[in-house]
């Protein structure tokens, strides 16, 4: 079988199902387990690395005008005669459109097998993993790996049920002009690492919000992860966001910076990663400290 993967938590899963060998072509974005193959990139992004306002302000201008935000490389997509092809159809800002994808798809010859993703959820992305695998022939091994996923969030669970952990209250901010509170998956992620999300609900599109209302909520953690960034920039972020006025409250708490990329926007295994990695900053007396590269502590600054 030969599978092109459209979104970077789908490749994940791919080679979480054992299938990396099988992968022809990725987004500009995937990042593949060490080891594997080179594999062909077959998208690329009309926005450029600019400043947090100036991303913003171009992807609101290309979505008013119903342009994309990403492109495929029709081309090379066609040379690589696929057979499946995994999208999504939850995001049009963070990957491909799902419309764009079936209109290429459609064209080609013969037509692959599209799946959809499309998971708000912790275990929707379980969900969508067992499905990847099934459709690529390894049922068993996506089972294997979402169970491996949920004992990882359950020796968590069990840690702060064992130590009774009190549950601080925390605030996501997934982008920082103008600033979002993270959605999705992510407050759930907040639950399961021992804390409570104050400015989001599990499963709600990130949404738009102020300083204001963050101070209101009274978090006792804030956790910087702009969609995409590593923990260097997502520092370099937080540092300049706590240098404004209005977040001169925030200056007392405590304040982290997450490698969003790795453990927070892309609905895939690595949540599990960014659930053990949140752990360890809202209860550093019971879990290891963050792996290195995955968070930076930026209370103080």
């Amino acid at each position: 079988m030969r599978v092109i993967s459209l979104l970077p938590g789908a490749t994940d899963m791919v080679a979480a199902a054992g299938g990396a060998g099988l992968l022809v072509g990725v987004t500009h974005e995937c990042d593949l387990p060490p080891g594997a193959p080179l594999v062909p990139r077959v998208t690329a992004t009309v926005i450029a690395d600019d400043a947090p306002g100036a991303v913003d302000e171009r992807v609101r201008a290309l979505s008013a005008e119903g342009a994309a935000l990403f492109t495929l490389d029709a081309e090379r997509i066609r040379a690589l005669s696929c057979d499946l092809v995994i999208t999504q159809a939850l995001c049009d800002v963070c990957a491909v459109r799902e419309t764009d994808v079936r209109a290429l798809a459609a064209s080609l010859s013969p037509v692959p097998a599209i799946v959809t993703l499309g998971a708000t959820t912790l275990d929707g992305m379980l969900a969508d993993l067992e499905r990847v695998a099934a459709a690529i022939g390894s049922p068993r091994e996506g089972e294997a790996a979402a169970n491996t996923i949920r004992q990882r969030m359950l020796v968590v669970h069990e840690r702060l049920r064992a130590a009774a952990a009190p549950r601080p209250a925390v605030a996501v901010v997934e982008w920082c002009d103008p600033v979002y509170a993270a959605g999705h998956w992510v407050p759930e992620m907040v639950r399961r690492a021992g804390g409570r999300d104050v400015i989001a609900r599990p499963g709600q599109h990130s949404g738009v919000t102020t300083a204001g209302a963050i101070a209101a909520a009274d978090p006792e953690v804030i956790l910087v992860a702009p969609c995409g960034y590593d923990a260097a920039r997502a520092a370099d972020a937080a540092v300049a966001l706590l240098a404004q006025p209005e977040w001169h409250w925030a200056r007392k708490r405590r304040v982290w910076a997450l490698d969003a990329n790795r453990l927070t926007s892309r609905p895939g295994p690595r949540l599990a990663d960014g659930i053990e990695t949140i752990a360890s900053i809202l209860h550093p007396a019971l879990f290891a400290a963050p792996a290195v590269g995955f968070a930076r502590n930026i209370s103080g600054h």
